[in-house]
């Protein structure tokens, strides 16, 4: 077999691969909107999208999307026309999605809880023409400023009532009032009623599912400014396959199933993960316009949720929720972790609570995302991100030479090839050609493969600290950390340091009830940890520590805070 560096081997991975997943399965290729159409003639009748209880079938999804598609052509949408999602997961969320790439146009998923600031520099730097909202007061807001002042012309605005079940849609603008937006009846204003109000007959521009640009997903930022990774349609649709047979062949997933969507869509493990794999499989979605607890474990125990997908924090959320008990959760049977490290503690405690085996996977912005992932069916080891999906190779190549393969055990910088990497980033071609060595992108990720193909991240490159010239790795010491019985939540990160260069800290939040000193933290780490990983800096926190929008733990956020300090 063909390495990507043009080395011959054997995958170490194929002889720990699950009996009924095969590596060189293959991966048809089609532009997105084809796999929605291929779903509606296939179980058309079959329910899409529960919203709140609001029932839709693929076959009301399908035609809602070609008026959607329509009703974009007509405000002058074509090929390569950038149109912004600005919502929350919804109906909405999933028929403009796809209305817009099946008019030509290119998606850019935007968070709608983004800053102003945030999201005008997503607008000037994709050029997005057309802005798809909620008439939410909070959102509209922070989108005026940039109509006629941007690249941004037209805005969409989509009812909240009027994605409701009744009688929830006649309560919703009498409770909400202050909520909702008061928006102008102009030119730049286009109501989503008034969009789809069409015969949905057009015809669809040729899309080239190689070539044409389907999403710009942008990278988190957590580094820097935030990218624009340009993931085709063939990257979506061979990515979408892979969790696919991945994820059906022990499971045997059917028409029965039912998959929560509590990841933001916006987010590239919830578009893919979550939407895209839920509208390939006909599964219907069951979407939550944002993580609540208790509305998430009444949902699961309600709908009789079968697939269940989140990040790290909502797991540790649901095992220590006070009232966890009280919700029947058994339904449950495919769970995959991402975005994050999944402690141990939390992996098992939700193992124990639910009955369902729960998997860590992995996969970046860059790669449509999922590049590797424990077997659902098969045997999964704790620590580690998986074997590599379908038709992906993963190679450990040396930090030195950035080209030289690693040996089996040897540390290095982690790098993917597959049918889902990204064709580049948004007009950027230098940064494009420091992570693109040919087919191969270099992850930025330290880890190691083992002899039976299951790689283990140690760290990010630029997350690890060097102090007084030895490197410390802070997911180990996360690790470490999580061991002890009374830490709920942990970030490790390094702070300058005029004598060592950087200094070790780490934060921590403890489970309600425990307490934790430092002494005591630090008599439980002696066996764990060398001098040399030992934190020097400690600081407990009575409230959660800061996350991202997708609620990961931000250890951006709380560096910003001790340079902030610094500065003052």
């Amino acid at each position: 077999m063909q390495l990507a560096s043009g080395q011959t081997t054997e995958y170490p991975w194929l002889k720990a691969y699950p009996a009924d997943v095969a590596w060189d399965a293959p991966l048809p290729v089609k532009p997105m909107p084809a796999v929605l159409a291929d779903t509606v003639a296939r179980v058309g009748d079959h329910a899409a999208v529960d919203f709140l209880g609001k029932v839709t079938s693929f076959r009301e999804l399908g035609a809602l999307v070609d008026r959607a598609a329509k009703g974009l052509i007509a405000l002058g949408v074509k090929k390569g026309t950038r149109v912004g999602l600005f919502l929350p997961n919804s109906l909405y969320a999933v028929a403009a999605y796809y209305a817009a790439m099946k008019a030509g146009a290119t998606v850019v998923n935007s968070n709608p809880l983004y800053t102003e600031r945030e999201v005008r520099h997503q607008v000037e730097d994709s050029g997005i023409e057309i802005m798809v909202t909620l008439d939410v007061a909070m959102l509209h807001a922070k989108l005026l400023p940039l109509l006629g002042n941007s690249s941004l012309q037209k805005l969409v605005m989509c009812s909240m009532a009027e994605a409701l079940p009744f009688p929830k849609s006649f309560l919703y603008p009498i409770v909400k009032r202050k909520d909702v937006a008061k928006w102008p009846r102009d030119d730049r204003h286009v109501a989503w009623r008034d969009l789809v109000d069409n015969d949905g007959k057009f015809a669809a521009p040729a899309l080239d599912p190689y070539n044409d640009i389907a999403v710009l997903q942008y990278t988190g930022g957590t580094t820097g400014t935030p990218k624009g990774a340009m993931l085709t349609h063939a990257n979506l649709c061979a990515n979408t396959e892979q969790a696919s047979i991945w994820c059906g062949g022990g499971l045997q997933l059917t028409a029965a199933d039912k998959m929560l969507g509590v990841i933001p869509f916006f987010h590239v493990f919830g578009m893919t993960a979550v939407m895209n794999f839920a509208i390939l499989r006909g599964i219907t979605i069951v979407p939550l316009p944002r993580f609540e607890i208790k509305q998430t474990l009444e949902t699961i125990a309600r709908q009789k949720i079968t697939i269940f997908h989140a990040v790290p924090t909502i797991y540790t959320a649901m095992n220590n929720h006070p009232e966890r008990g009280k919700y029947d959760l058994s339904s449950i049977r495919l769970c995959i972790s991402g975005g994050a490290p999944l402690p141990l503690d939390v992996k098992e405690r939700f193992e124990h609570g639910t009955g369902c085996s729960l998997v860590e996977g992995y996969g970046l912005s860059e790669t449509s995302p999922i590049a590797c992932c424990n077997p659902p069916t098969g045997r999964s080891k704790s620590g580690s991100i998986g074997l590599p999906v379908p038709q992906t190779v993963i190679e450990i190549v040396s930090l030195e030479d950035h080209t030289s393969l690693m040996p089996s055990g040897e540390k290095g910088e982690i790098c993917i090839t597959g049918p889902q990497v990204m064709k580049g980033y948004w007009n950027k071609p230098a940064e494009t050609a420091d992570v693109m060595k040919g087919a191969r992108f270099h992850t930025g990720d330290v880890g190691y493969m083992d002899e039976e193909g299951y790689t283990f991240i140690v760290d990010r490159l630029k997350d690890i600290v060097i102090a007084s010239g030895y490197k410390i790795y802070p997911r180990k010491i996360e690790e470490e950390i999580y061991q002890h019985p009374a830490v709920e939540e942990c970030v490790a990160g390094g702070i300058k340091d005029a004598y060592r260069g950087e200094t070790l800290k780490v934060w921590i939040k403890c489970r309600e009830g425990m307490t934790l000193s430092d002494a005591e933290l630090r008599a439980f780490l002696k066996d764990r940890l060398s001098p040399i990983e030992m934190p020097k800096l400690v600081e407990f926190r009575n409230l959660p520590l800061p996350k991202t929008l997708i609620g990961k733990l931000s250890r951006k956020a709380l560096l910003d805070e001790e340079a902030a300090k610094t500065a003052a």
